[in-house]
């Protein structure tokens, strides 16, 4: 029976965010553009999207292969697939999401909080220097052979090596960043401790949790393998989402050939990269930009691209919410200490 509830939990609220998404880019005009494409394309799309659904979990599972025993192959599918819910409708993307799913990681695997948001920070940083250096590159034939903006190298470039100095800033300076973050988060700390603790944390506890934070991400050096396999995750997540993109694009009339899949790797991580905080899927700003990047570098006319991003987003947002909210159901964590 517990189970059942679980379930059913999951598939309302999944069901509900769908339900809004459907709302706001209008149920008429979903139906219309499915209606349009091929049921096989359709059908290739749907296959590519929970390929990518399941290749998210390689990342998953070697960014807390450090923490306890880690987790199951299958139990990895399942915290990535419920990162993806989050992703979507969490205020900030995947800058509030992982703090979300840190707790679960955190009881999965019978470690702290601040281990399990230190691997899964460290996660998504590789990755997303993975996908952007595999952007620049494509970016780079691009512009060496044809008449494609040069500003999207540019852009993706800048990213790069603002990437590379953040990462390297805040390495170098973690000690007086600890101390910084110590003495905002320890009021806060205390406070929110004293709502379910007789006697409430002080500093030293959030001390110890910055130390441990620190010391989990300073171990990965001695992991290069868990780093490449999270790195090869984020690009082969990026090609499938290419590769659905243009059977979508086939799908709504487009005449593009197997050649455009490179343009199509370079733009995916655009909509974020363009932003200092990442867009919640949910509101339909990724959509927007995504099919205005895949116009601007490549012969596909603004509609059609925004037909075909249509297609993809409406299947990635069907698997992502409805999946991932039963995936998220079945998760446990909340521990209070």
């Amino acid at each position: 029976m517990r189970r059942s509830l679980r379930f059913l939990a999951g598939v309302l609220v999944g069901g509900g965010a769908l339900a809004g998404y459907l709302a706001f880019v209008g149920v008429d005009s979903v139906a219309a553009r499915l209606s349009g494409v091929a049921p096989g394309l359709l059908a290739a799309v749907a296959v590519l999207v929970v390929a990518e659904g399941v290749v998210d979990g390689l990342g998953f599972w070697a960014s807390v292969r450090p923490l306890g025993d880690g987790l199951s192959g299958s139990r990895s599918v399942q915290f990535a697939v419920a990162g993806d819910f989050f992703d979507t409708l969490s205020p900030a993307g995947p800058v509030s999401s992982e703090p979300i799913m840190a707790t679960f990681v955190e009881t999965a695997t019978g470690t702290t909080y601040s281990e399990a948001l230190a691997v899964r920070s460290v996660a998504k940083y590789v990755k997303s220097g993975a996908q952007l250096l595999v952007s620049t590159a494509g970016a780079l034939v691009i512009v060496l052979g044809g008449p494609a903006p040069r500003y999207f190298l540019t852009t993706l470039g800048g990213a790069v090596v603002g990437l590379v100095v953040l990462g390297g800033v805040v390495v170098r300076f973690r000690d007086p960043i600890s101390g910084g973050l110590a003495v905002v988060l320890g009021p806060v700390v205390r406070w929110v401790s004293s709502l379910y603790r007789e006697t409430p944390h002080d500093r030293s506890v959030v001390d110890r949790a910055l130390e441990r934070f620190w010391t989990r991400i300073v171990r990965f050096r001695d992991r290069p393998g868990l780093l490449a396999l999270v790195a090869v995750g984020g690009v082969a997540e990026q090609v499938l989402t290419a590769a659905a993109l243009w059977v979508a694009l086939v799908g709504v009339g487009a005449e593009v050939g197997v050649p455009i899949v490179v343009p199509l790797v370079v733009v995916v991580p655009l909509p974020q990269v363009a932003s200092a905080v990442p867009i919640p899927g949910s509101l339909g700003a990724y959509d927007v930009l995504l099919g205005g990047a895949i116009g601007l570098v490549t012969a596909v006319s603004p509609a059609t691209a925004a037909a075909g991003v249509l297609v993809v987003r409406t299947a990635t947002l069907l698997f992502s919410v409805v999946v991932g909210g039963v995936a998220v159901a079945f998760l446990r964590g909340w521990r209070l200490r």
